[in-house]
């Protein structure tokens, strides 16, 4: 099974033909039930990364139990769509992006499944190669990128906004970390895929980013961006041939993972 967490704006991915499953976990609720449909030969899960409502915010998404919840139903590999703000004129609204790097500028959020046992995750390139090239080998996808993970909820002030470019940053997101370390720790394959909504506040002149703009210029790109995922989807092979994503090879674990 496949998983899909979707972003800002992305709450549904299936016909009424689809299943809903709830889930509890150790680390409470996920964000919404888990719908269970097919996408081309593939089982498919998804799961809205916001709520339904969208009534989590970036810095409160239970992102540990989102995680948890969609691996104890099967789930091994993972897409994460997500609404990013881009710190390059290269890259205008409407792009779509499919980063290598991440950088963590969050604080405070439960990032780990591991509070004891000192088990250390290897996370020098923290999306799954194999899962990346299923969406980057699609025509018109742009292939590589650092994205930058703020706190949130408050978009980056100009100066954030262009110390960030400056190191070399391409896009800013809210929602990248933990999001996709707790897909690592779980032994889980996981690819952000990126839909660019607006250019930050540092890359040009004007009055900023505002949230009516973000959401506006996602919905303008729903169609597309969903139909990019579906054939990322009929991309990935049947059955999983990753070992970059395997972290524990010979470590015992203090937990025993779903």
């Amino acid at each position: 099974m496949l998983g899909v967490i979707g972003g800002s704006g992305f709450y549904s991915f299936f016909g009424p033909d689809a299943r809903s499953v709830n889930l509890d976990t150790p680390y409470g609720a996920p964000s919404a039930a888990i719908t269970v449909g097919t996408v081309g030969t593939h089982e498919v899960a998804f799961l809205p990364r916001h709520g339904v409502d969208h009534e989590f915010s970036p810095h409160t998404v239970p992102y540990r139990a989102n995680m948890w919840a969609l691996r104890a139903l099967g789930v091994r590999r993972v897409f994460g769509p997500c609404a990013v703000g881009s710190l390059t004129p290269d890259l205008g609204p409407g792009a779509m992006v499919v980063p290598d790097q991440l950088v963590d500028r969050t604080s405070g959020r439960k990032d780990t499944y591991f509070d004891s046992g000192g088990i250390h995750v290897g996370f020098a390139d923290p999306y799954c190669p194999t899962l990346r090239a299923a969406v980057t080998d699609l025509p018109g996808v742009v292939d590589g990128g650092t994205m930058v993970v703020i706190q949130g909820p408050r978009f980056s002030t100009r100066a954030e906004s262009r110390w960030f470019a400056s190191q070399g940053f391409t896009l800013v997101n809210m929602t990248g970390h933990p999001e996709a370390v707790l897909a690592r720790e779980l032994e889980m394959c996981y690819a952000a895929i990126a839909l660019v909504t607006d250019l930050d506040a540092g890359i040009e002149t004007g009055a900023g980013v505002t949230a009516v703009d973000v959401f506006a210029e996602f919905q303008r790109n729903l169609v597309p961006f969903k139909q990019l995922v579906h054939e990322a989807i009929d991309q990935v092979a049947d059955e999983r041939t990753c070992t970059h994503c395997l972290p524990h090879a010979g470590v015992t674990l203090p937990i025993e993972l779903p």
